[in-house]
């Protein structure tokens, strides 16, 4: 689903290289130190940053130089960036319609995502009306509402407490499942991939250091793990 060829990204002094392939529909954690490589290979992976060399494939499909914009994917940040003056229901729907003139199927696709996330009886609400946790499952809503095969987490609960946190984590990994998503997480705590994800990507220095299903890893290599667990 996602393959990434010889990828070679530059940024200042930092350099990031690496390949992998990741199946469809698998869920891929990212862990690593600061300044390890996460964020540059997801910004990458969106568009942000340019690569330097390599390529990059979503199914048959190569994306290396296509804009932000025409990208097959979705992006879920740790603000969620909601828009304070807007409702719930608008938030999620400038996922579908900057410009919000909606057509009756589209307001009843909004609905339906807002039921899967558990919003609701909040459509009328604005952000400042929310929790923390009520906050990201808009976020959440925005992305999926989108429809697109590829989806892009950087850290996006790591401001919740603990058991929001984890609530929000099984949440995404029902409706990836349901969805057929595949994803990509950034991340500093194991626990959180392994709530989450079925694959694990071991980055330092701009380095590969570990990369493969997440259940073998942890049988063959929980060493290596152990400073984010």
């Amino acid at each position: 689903m996602l393959r990434l060829e010889g990828l070679g990204v530059r940024v200042g002094d930092f350099a990031l290289e690496l390949s992998l392939d990741l199946p469809e529909t698998a869920r891929l954690g990212l862990l690593g130190p600061s300044g390890s490589g996460k964020s540059t290979l997801l910004n990458t992976l969106a568009g942000f940053l340019q690569a330097d060399k390599g390529r990059i494939f979503l199914g048959p499909e190569e994306i290396s130089e296509l804009p932000v914009a025409a990208r097959p994917l979705s992006i879920l940040f740790q603000d969620s960036n909601l828009f304070p003056h807007l409702t719930v229901f608008d938030n999620v729907a400038l996922g579908l319609r900057p410009d919000l003139k909606l057509s009756e199927a589209e307001c009843g696709r909004i609905t339906e995502i807002l039921v899967q996330v558990g919003l609701a009886e909040m459509s009328d609400r604005r952000p400042a009306d929310l929790s923390g946790g009520q906050q990201s499952r808009v976020g959440l809503a925005r992305m999926l509402i989108r429809d697109k095969p590829l989806a892009l987490l950087d850290e996006p609960f790591a401001a919740l407490d603990p058991g929001l946190r984890t609530e929000m984590l099984t949440l995404v990994r029902e409706l990836c499942i349901a969805r057929q998503m595949t994803l990509v997480m950034v991340s500093h705590d194991l626990r959180d991939v392994e709530r989450l994800c079925t694959h694990l990507c071991l980055l330092d220095e701009g380095q590969v250091q570990i990369f493969g299903a997440l259940d073998q890893i942890l049988s063959d290599a929980p060493a290596a793990l152990r400073p984010w667990q």
